[in-house]
């Protein structure tokens, strides 16, 4: 016999978010990882809020709202929310009831601030990383270093010169500009739109953009993100956040430090050797002499770190895929927020199946 096809609404639902989500689906032992990371960092949150007024949007669901947006590559905010609103999975992870109301997209806006100032992103990130589950996994003698361009939330068009002269773009929503002959450099321009985003071009043949640059160190057991930076886009920031990561590398033991050719400087290897670190840094001899000598390249362990240390590009395209290739954000402490927050989406989604093999 052929049902009818009406609607049935019923007038009240006793089934909530929890029963619709599959008892093995993926987000389940990642929501148990974030919220033992969330419950220990419940004293830092409370430090960031008055205790008079009227109860705030929990930072616990906003953060666990961020997340989902790097787990699913949301693409802004606002989306957000309308996913928010509708989908039983996102409410069940972000810890809504069926019949509670989303919240406004400005929500983030007004609390951006506040968890900013608390560098609750690198709290939780570090949290995270000191589970005793999570640490088991962690090496603490071998990593990886390297950096990688964010493209800054503003037009070429914007760069225009910092003592107010020259043409502005044509009229219209996105006038034309000429900029055949013009000399442009960082130290007389800059960005109308971001004035911390800095032109930068990657290499020969490559296009100048405005940019930042993300800077992540690997361990190299399993592949973990355990310290990231964002920086200026310049020629040295590479190499001077590598050795600022290497050197909050807590214990005093000597470690290895993987690295690509952009690294092979005799400056950048005798920091790290007076860091107690062994540079194990693929050598650049392209019309040069290698900073990196037989002292370090008879050990076996080199050749393993520059077979490893290339994983560090998987964590690069999963934070760029997750929405960080174009920052949405201007400024290097937003940016570098979001940033660290999505490095740590990233651990999040490699740890079951690595917590499960373990």
């Amino acid at each position: 016999m052929r049902g009818s096809d009406e609607r049935s609404e019923g007038l009240f639902s006793y089934v909530s978010c929890e029963a619709r989500v599959p008892a093995d689906h993926p987000l389940r032992s990642i929501r148990a990882i974030v919220d033992e990371a969330l419950e220990v960092m419940s004293p830092a949150f409370e430090g960031l809020y008055s205790k008079i007024g009227r109860p705030s949007i929990p930072p616990e669901k906003l953060l666990r709202a961020l997340l989902l947006q790097a787990f699913y590559s949301v693409r802004s905010e606002r989306q957000l929310m309308e996913q928010l609103d509708y989908n039983l999975l996102f409410r069940w992870f972000v810890g809504l009831s069926m019949d509670a109301p989303v919240w406004d997209v400005t929500v983030f806006t007004k609390n951006r601030e506040r968890l900013l100032a608390g560098d609750v992103a690198a709290k939780f990130l570090a949290t995270v990383l000191g589970q005793p589950k999570v640490k088991a996994l962690l090496s603490d003698e071998h990593f990886s270093v390297d950096g990688t361009l964010i493209e800054a939330w503003a037009s070429v068009k914007s760069f225009r010169p910092k003592d107010g002269s020259g043409e502005p773009p044509g009229p219209g929503r996105n006038g034309d500009r000429d900029f055949h002959g013009e000399k442009r450099s960082n130290e007389t321009h800059a960005s109308t739109s971001d004035p911390e985003a800095r032109l930068y071009r990657k290499g020969n043949g490559q296009p100048a953009k405005l940019a930042f640059m993300g800077h992540a160190l690997m361990e190299n057991r399993n592949a973990l993100v355990v310290d990231v930076r964002l920086t200026a886009a310049t020629g040295l920031a590479e190499r001077e956040a590598a050795v600022s990561m290497v050197e909050a590398i807590p214990g005093r033991h000597r470690v290895t430090v993987g690295a690509d050719k952009a690294y092979d400087t005799k400056d950048f290897v005798a920091d790290l050797r007076e860091l107690g670190a062994a540079p194990h840094v693929a050598q650049n001899t392209s019309n040069r002499r290698s900073a990196i000598d037989c002292r370090t390249t008879r050990h076996p362990g080199y050749a393993v770190s520059l077979r490893i240390r290339k994983r560090i590009e998987e964590v690069f395209g999963w934070i760029k895929g997750a929405g960080l290739r174009k920052t949405r954000h201007r400024g290097t402490a937003r940016v570098g927020w979001m940033f660290t927050l999505t490095a740590a989406a990233y651990n999040l989604i490699r740890l079951p199946k690595l917590l499960v093999a373990a």
